[in-house]
């Protein structure tokens, strides 16, 4: 078995280092690594560059700054592996990784791990519990986890590896030009997964710094959230015969979340514009439980509502 280790790279110099000294230490020989420079302008460049003279498993492919997603898109077109692992350029993974997953898949389309956080002013955390468990379909997994709380999100796509011929099969790749990118390709990975298996080991290690792309707030986000709702929404509502409360509970939260009063003091009032991007008839068709509900009519009879609403359930969670 090969494994293709798919790493897009933009201006990562400080943390490039570590991230290709992990794969390059893997205990498990059968793998290939393809390093897609996104335009970077910082060195990141000649680091990668470095690493493919020395090392026979390195590919670097440069292309114009285009994003994450298309850099992803990019390695996923050239590799070669019968799986593919998802690598951040300034994370890392454990030595023993690509072993792990040899050892413990059996031919499923998607193989769940474990990771943990690492923080750059040097703050301990204890990653979360393992968790075991196998012959799931993929939307029997996306049901049965996409709301349990945890340390990483759900839809965080470097969790997982991937069958590449499965992926191809179903044409699952990362949308271009936008935030959450995650948020929209990992509900589609589950829906076509036949197979999943979920194993406890701890692989991948999740730097969080200031300056990423994920902890970067901008207007952008929120509008690229609703958008990728929309998508979700119009295609699994459009389905009768799967399981959609849950998908639609995520939905109505995003939802919602646009018009927060957190948001509301970020990025001033943007109801306007909000209101122009939202699908409002998807936006009444997943709001389902009361709260929801009661929260969709406020809005509609104006958003000051529902932020005032949220501001007293604050309050009163405090005082209780």
């Amino acid at each position: 078995m090969v494994f293709s280790i798919i790493i897009p790279v933009y201006n990562v110099k400080q943390y490039l280092w570590d991230c290709l000294n992990s794969v390059v230490a893997q205990t498990y020989p059968d793998y290939e690594v393809i390093c897609v420079n996104d335009g970077s302008t910082d060195g990141s460049l000649a680091i990668l560059e470095e690493f493919q003279q020395k090392y026979n498993q390195i590919t670097v492919i440069t292309q114009p700054n285009k994003g994450l997603s298309a850099a992803r898109n990019a390695g996923i077109q050239v590799a070669k592996g019968d799986y593919l692992f998802f690598l951040d350029s300034d994370d890392w993974i454990e030595s023993n990784s690509l072993e792990i997953l040899a050892q413990k898949q059996e031919g499923e389309d998607l193989l769940c791990f474990n990771g943990r956080r690492f923080f750059e002013d040097g703050g301990a955390e204890e990653p979360d519990a393992g968790i075991t468990d196998t012959n799931l379909s993929g939307w029997e997994y996306y049901n049965k986890y996409v709301l349990v709380l945890r340390k990483f999100h759900f839809v965080c796509s470097v969790l997982r590896l991937y069958r590449r011929e499965y992926l191809l099969q179903n044409k699952l790749f990362f949308e271009e030009g936008i935030f959450h990118e995650d948020n929209l390709f990992t509900p589609f990975a589950c829906y076509y997964a036949r197979k999943v298996k979920v194993i406890p080991d701890c692989l991948y290690v999740y730097r969080i710094r200031e300056g990423s792309i994920t902890t970067t707030v901008s207007f952008k986000r929120i509008e690229d959230l609703l958008q990728v709702d929309n998508k979700l929404g119009a295609f699994f509502n459009a389905i009768d015969f799967i399981e959609k409360s849950r998908l639609n509970r995520v939905l109505a939260t995003d939802y919602l979340y646009a018009f927060s009063a957190k948001n509301r003091q970020l990025f001033g009032n943007k109801d306007r514009e909000l209101k122009t991007i939202i699908n409002w008839k998807m936006f009444s068709t997943v709001v389902r439980t009361y709260p929801h509900r009661l929260y969709y009519y406020l809005i509609c009879i104006h958003p000051v509502l529902y932020r005032v609403s949220e501001n007293i359930i604050i309050r009163l969670r405090t005082v209780l």
